[in-house]
């Protein structure tokens, strides 16, 4: 499928699409939104198709790089679901390092995140991206039927789980115990949440487009954040300047970045709403972060 960028697509469709993917709207009523954007012989489905994450541009890290060690894992989660599976990511080297926790999207763990696992694991982090699917099966290889999974997992417990593997993670013997999060949409809520709920645990935290933790439980946040938002994504900003003010009064140490003509979903480079220019120093800016506040 040739690769299209957010530049092709009517900014209208693109939020509509934006409420598709986060469960506003059923696909039935997205198709019938497209309908007025299908001219010149395109379809509905045909756009629907279009926007849809392809998993061939994914790869970054290949799995087989040499650079890195891969292992598929289970954590225990007794106050979340039992269990919570994922996706370990080491150096090849070996020794002890820093620990980040990657946090999907709201599709479970599917090949990008993997990828920006790989990423991290290549850059000397240990990673681990653990699958918030796991307890109704894991990511089914489907992005669709992965939304469709995510709406059926108790949300509540589902956060137990990430908190479980945080502290796993922080707790390995090839760890520093220094741990930071990367989480995006879905993750990036994930990321502000573990910042409250592990205080001086977390070292870093780095929501992209995420939404904001409540702002009268910002005084628990002790981690530096780097927040990342997109100027076009409305839904997610709109909490932004009740959180900054929170953030600011209870002396919270944070950077914000908006990137301006971004879409929400910009980092992820399976889809049209990815902005190579943003992501590549989104990323640029996320790797500095982390060197600099897990490290020594």
């Amino acid at each position: 499928m040739e690769r299209k960028s957010a530049g092709d697509f009517p900014q209208e469709l693109l939020d509509l699409f934006d409420r598709y993917v986060h469960g506003d709207i059923g696909r039935r009523d997205f198709l019938e939104g497209a309908k007025k954007f299908a001219v010149g012989g395109l379809t509905a489905t045909g756009i629907w198709e279009s926007l849809r994450p392809n998993y061939a541009w994914a790869q970054q890290v290949a799995k087989d790089d040499s650079r890195i060690k891969t292992e598929n894992l289970a954590v225990p989660s007794p106050q979340g679901n039992g269990s919570i599976s994922g996706y370990l990511v080491r150096p090849a080297k070996g020794g002890k390092l820093p620990g980040v926790l990657v946090v999907h999207e709201n599709r479970g763990l599917n090949p990008y995140i993997q990828d920006v696992a790989r990423r991290l694991g290549a850059q000397n982090f240990v990673a681990f991206a653990p699958d918030g699917l796991t307890s109704v099966g894991g990511y089914p290889g489907d992005d669709e039927k992965g939304g469709q999974l995510f709406g059926k997992v108790d949300r509540a417990k589902m956060t137990e789980d990430f908190l479980a593997a945080a502290r796993w993670l922080k707790a390995r013997s090839d760890c520093t115990g220094k741990v930071g999060v990367v989480g995006f949409c879905f993750g990036g809520g994930i990321a502000n949440t573990l910042a409250v709920r592990m205080g001086a645990d977390l070292a870093a935290a780095v929501p992209f487009y995420g939404s904001q933790a409540a702002a009268a439980d910002a005084a628990k946040i002790k981690a530096p954040l780097l927040l990342q938002y997109a100027s076009l994504d409305k839904r997610i900003n709109d909490g932004w300047p009740a959180y900054e003010e929170a953030l600011k009064a209870n002396r919270v140490t944070y950077t914000a970045h908006m990137y301006e003509g971004a879409n929400h979903g910009f980092h992820n480079d399976t889809t049209p709403r990815y902005d190579e220019a943003a992501a590549k120093l989104a990323w640029q800016r996320t790797l500095d972060f982390f060197n600099q506040h897990l490290r020594g």
